[in-house]
């Protein structure tokens, strides 16, 4: 019953006790034994499939005495198996009661004939790729108890003789893709039957019983055979004869009068058919693909048939139109209808719809209680929607290009989806003035509507929205809405804005270049974008924040008309943690300084127009104690005023000062004595390191994690010692910084520094035990003094060295050998 190893299972399968007694023995002699009643281990075998049995076969005697048992040999499958007339005819002997069996192959009629002669208790045999002669068709009564049979894809007979089958308790007969010539069946008791794809020319049925008959794709049937065949089966309730290109509509109406209780008729690929004057009171399911005969004239006959459940219309090219009241209809298909220009639905039962790829489509009308999905995708010439649909939930019109504004009302409240939770109207391009008014709708989609201006949305529970392309968009109005998010920087042009959303955290406006009257009523709102807002005013802010006071987060970037009335506003923001004002013309930031409490971030990048006091009630003042981070790159503040900034300002824990022109040295170390003076340290000198005896508690430490100072032109030396208090610095940047020349850093917990590209760099001194990554791309240094730098960083990992004119691919090893830490080496020869 097996392939492969269990061949061996086969043999002793036809011969009891013989080929395994050996392994057996040799088993017990080893004491490898599991002792099971034979009821458990029959229970546990009941589990297993034949290749499985024939496995445990060979563990031992009781096991192969259990998986022989019939009870798991009540189906014998042959089907593709190597196996000897001999073979078969003792596991025939040896399973009297099996009730099934499947044979397949060149030898298929010997085995069959052996097996009916010897089986009698067969109740399903099943026969392929094989010639079976008449004589099994005479000899097939019996096997009295046979109640399905089925052959697939052999040569009944001859292949030009009548084969008849009569069996007094057949129940089921499948005669797949056969070759036969003419047929009769005689089945008092049948009741299903099947001759899919087999050529033959003649059938003829006697069986009373008969409900079920499937004569697709039988070619060479002609309709009056079809016609005899079908209407001598008074109980047949379905019949699928598609492919039958002969069948006509006489034989449909014979059907219909000999087959009352028809209720599946599948004459698909029937190209004679137009279902004139037959009328079909009791079908439920039709299906017609293909039918060149269907036109909008056969609804008339579909109209009929009120118990109708399923109807599926697929490529009917010539069908223009489809109007149907049927009360029981479920489900209704029109794929690839070309000419397809009207559907016209009532039915209260409607479920499930699909309607595509009709290009000519251009009026739906819909009344369904039940229908709680819509699709209908790509419609191009879809202009005029009408629904009546009490539990309609989700809507897809995607590239309907032709939808007008009209479809607003037929989403909005009294517009008979009043169910509507999601509408999809992605790239519907004629869309241009967008309202809806809904208490229902959840979701709303107008991804790639390029031609809308206008958009009003007055849907209390809206909570997504999705405006990706709408890039004309004009005028904007969400009140109210249930939104949580917004983000409408990707509608440039969009110039008038209103919001009302009780439930808004987030509004992103980033890009509204033109944005110049917003209206924004969000109470919860945590996080407003405002960038490159060019024309949002002084007004508009105060608005907002008097609005929205919870916001924490407050992006003014690029907002040039933003003016003191505007900072004075932030007034009402007390939870304000981050505010970005880089790119601004401001030239005081007082009102920040005494209105901003609880700021922990402030950018100011490019404030070209700040004096070189603005910042002084920072460092001199104790103004903005919380502030953390603070960016002042490419500003124009002086030397003096950094330095102060970071003298004083030791609460800080990231600064950015890239591109700062005025910046001509850091040199923590001048100002020691002025820190020391203030804060009672006492400086001490140590020939290895610089040590601090701190005779008060008070000392400055500074919180400074990450500096940058990328790109600053003018900086020339870089002086950190350790008596600068920096123990908490972990990053430091200063690529880019071309006329840098001498660098002195002694950062206890420095893990990150970056040099590349400092062309003039000459000297680079570092006591940084804890560097990890050291950048030194495009630098001038030699080696020797990256030798001695690296020499006290302990633990440093990666080291970049590409493109330094003055460090050759030799000197990796001198490298590694004075720093044993270095796994990571990066040249511009190879990456070691």
């Amino acid at each position: 019953m097996c392939t492969g190893e269990e061949n061996g299972f086969n043999a002793s399968c036809a011969k009891d006790g013989e080929g395994d007694d050996s392994d057996i023995s040799k088993g017990e002699d080893l004491e490898v034994r599991m002792d099971l009643t034979d009821d458990l281990l029959h229970m546990v075998f009941s589990f297993l499939d034949h290749p499985n049995l024939c496995k445990a076969a060979r563990v031992c005697k009781q096991w192969r005495v259990a998986s022989a048992h019939e009870d798991f040999w009540k189906s014998l499958n042959f089907e593709d198996r190597n196996i000897s007339v001999e073979q078969f005819e003792d596991m025939c002997r040896r399973y009297p009661n099996a009730t099934a069996m499947s044979i397949s192959g060149p030898t298929i009629y010997l085995l069959v004939m052996k097996a009916i002669s010897s089986l009698r208790n067969l109740e399903v045999l099943t026969l392929g790729r094989g010639q079976i002669a008449d004589t099994f068709f005479h000899a097939l009564g019996d096997c009295s108890m046979l109640k399905r049979l089925n052959i697939n894809d052999s040569t009944l007979g001859n292949g030009i003789q009548e084969i008849s089958i009569n069996h007094e308790r057949l129940c089921h007969i499948q005669l797949t893709k056969c070759r036969v010539m003419r047929i009769a069946v005689r089945c008092p008791q049948l009741e299903t039957m099947s001759l899919k794809r087999s050529n033959m020319a003649q059938v003829v049925l006697n069986c009373p019983l008969l409900h079920e008959l499937d004569i697709g794709s039988c070619h060479k049937l002609p309709d009056a055979a079809i016609r005899a065949a079908a209407t001598s089966c008074p109980q047949l309730a379905s019949l699928d004869m598609s492919n039958c290109s002969c069948v006509s509509d006489e034989t449909l109406r014979e059907i219909a009068l000999s087959c009352a209780n028809l209720s599946f008729l599948d004459a698909s690929y029937c190209p004679n058919i137009s279902l004139e004057s037959v009328r079909l009171p009791m079908l439920t399911v039709l299906k017609l693909h293909s039918c060149e005969g269907i036109t909008s004239a056969s609804m008339a006959a579909i109209a009929h048939s009120y118990m109708l459940e399923v109807l599926e219309l697929d490529n009917c090219s010539l069908l223009t139109s489809v109007s149907l009241d049927l009360p029981r209809l479920q489900n209704i298909r029109l794929v690839h209808c070309r000419k397809f220009v009207d559907l016209n639905l009532r039915t209260l039962m409607l479920s499930s719809i699909l309607v595509s790829n009709c290009p000519a489509l251009h009026c739906i009308n819909i009344t369904s209680d039940s229908l709680k999905e819509l699709k209908l995708q790509k419609q191009d010439s879809l202009t005029t929607l009408a629904l009546q649909c009490q539990s309609l939930q989700e809507v897809d019109l995607s590239e309907c290009e032709s939808l007008t504004n009209s479809i607003c009302d037929v989403f909005s409240d009294g517009g008979g989806c009043p169910m509507l939770k999601s509408l999809v109207l992605d790239n519907c391009e004629s869309l241009t003035s967008v309202r809806f008014n809904s208490t229902s709708l959840v979701s709303l989609s107008l991804g790639g509507c390029r031609a809308i201006t206008t958009l009003e949305l007055k849907c209390p529970k809206l909570e997504k929205v999705i405006l990706d392309g709408c890039d004309h968009l004009e005028r904007a109005s969400f009140c109210p809405v249930g939104l949580r998010s917004l983000n409408l920087g990707i509608c440039p042009k969009l110039n008038i804005l209103s919001i009302e959303a009780s439930s808004m955290v987030s509004l992103e406006l980033k890009g509204c270049g033109v944005l110049s009257e917003a209206s924004i009523n969000c109470p919860l709102l945590t996080s407003l974008d405002a960038s490159f807002c060019s024309q949002l005013t002084d007004a508009c802010l105060s608005a907002t924040t008097a609005s929205c006071s919870l916001i924490e987060s407050l992006i003014l970037m690029s907002c040039p008309s933003i003016g003191l009335r505007g900072l004075r506003s932030l007034q009402f923001l007390p939870n304000l943690t981050l505010l970005d004002l880089s790119y601004t013309f401001l030239v005081d930031l007082q009102p920040v300084f005494e209105s901003c409490s609880q700021l922990k971030v402030l950018k100011l990048q490019a404030c070209k127009y700040l004096p070189d006091s603005s910042l002084e009630p920072l460092y001199k003042g104790g103004a903005l104690p919380a502030l953390q981070e603070l960016d002042l790159s490419y500003g124009t503040l002086c030397q003096s005023a950094i330095e102060e900034l970071l003298s004083c300002c030791t609460h800080l824990t990231r600064v950015s000062l890239n591109g700062c022109v005025n910046m001509h040295d850091l040199n923590w170390g001048s100002s020691l004595g002025e820190i020391a003076e203030m804060t009672g340290v006492k400086i001490l000198s140590h020939p290895s390191s610089s040590a601090i005896v701190h005779e008060s508690s008070g000392q400055p430490t500074r919180l400074l994690q990450n500096l940058n100072c990328v790109g600053c032109p003018n900086i020339r030396k870089v002086f950190i010692p350790l008596a600068a208090h920096c123990a908490n610095l972990l990053y430091l940047n200063l690529s880019l910084s071309t006329n840098l020349k001498e660098v002195d850093v002694a950062c206890l917990n420095l893990c990150w520094l970056n040099l590349s590209n400092c062309a003039a760099l000459e000297v680079l001194k570092l006591e940084c035990p804890r560097l990890a990554s050291l950048f030194l791309q495009s630098c001038n240094i030699d080696e020797k003094a990256v030798e001695a730098a690296i020499a006290r960083c302990t633990m440093l990992e990666t080291l970049d060295v590409r493109f330094c004119p003055k460090i050759s691919s030799m000197s990796m090893a001198r490298l590694r050998a004075a720093c044993a830490s270095l796994k990571r080496i990066f040249s511009s020869l190879s990456t070691s």
